[in-house]
């Protein structure tokens, strides 16, 4: 994957999920690598089958060449409940997501599904913000995400994760 005509992170695409994806999404929910930036399968499964049910929602399968390597999704922040935390504008939309294979972590991929699944919401919507939280932990995720244009506003205290980083990205002005 190095050297002359080498895949990059320009090359990441998205596609919506399709009910054939199910299988492939779930294998990657149960990865360790997985687990420890999402948390337990149970409770990812819980959120990616509530964005898959929720009609407004963006699933999305983040696709390299022909080949599936993650997911990522963006929702209303409203649909998680618990009202927004402070210093999250109404409206905002939230985003998550991973790259499974293991080929593609670490060449910005990640970045790459983030910032187009925030130009999606942007186009598509009228979110004055989308917003994405990571593990304080997670310095290599972190700086991903402030490479697609994220800015930290708060630590938030997940009640999965523990402490991570709510990192927001403001509507680009016209």
């Amino acid at each position: 994957m190095s050297g002359a005509g080498a895949n990059t992170s320009e090359d990441v695409v998205l596609r919506p999920v399709l009910a054939s994806d199910w299988d492939t999404i779930r294998t990657w929910l149960r990865l360790p690598e997985v687990q420890a930036w999402w948390g337990t399968a149970a409770s990812t499964e819980a959120e990616v089958r509530m964005v898959l049910e929720t009609p407004s929602a963006m699933p999305r399968m983040v696709i390299a060449g022909s080949e599936p390597i993650g997911y990522v999704h963006a929702i209303d922040a409203l649909y998680w409940g618990s009202g927004l935390p402070d210093g999250m504008l109404a409206g905002t939309w939230d985003i998550d997501a991973f790259i499974a294979a293991p080929g593609w972590r670490g060449r910005d991929a990640g970045r790459r599904a983030v910032e187009l699944m925030a130009g999606e919401v942007f186009e598509t919507t009228l979110a004055p913000a989308a917003s994405i939280f990571t593990s304080i932990a997670n310095e290599s995720t972190i700086r991903a995400y402030e490479r697609a244009g994220f800015h930290w506003v708060r630590v938030h205290n997940d009640p999965i994760q523990g402490p991570c980083w709510m990192m927001i990205k403001e509507r680009p002005a016209r």
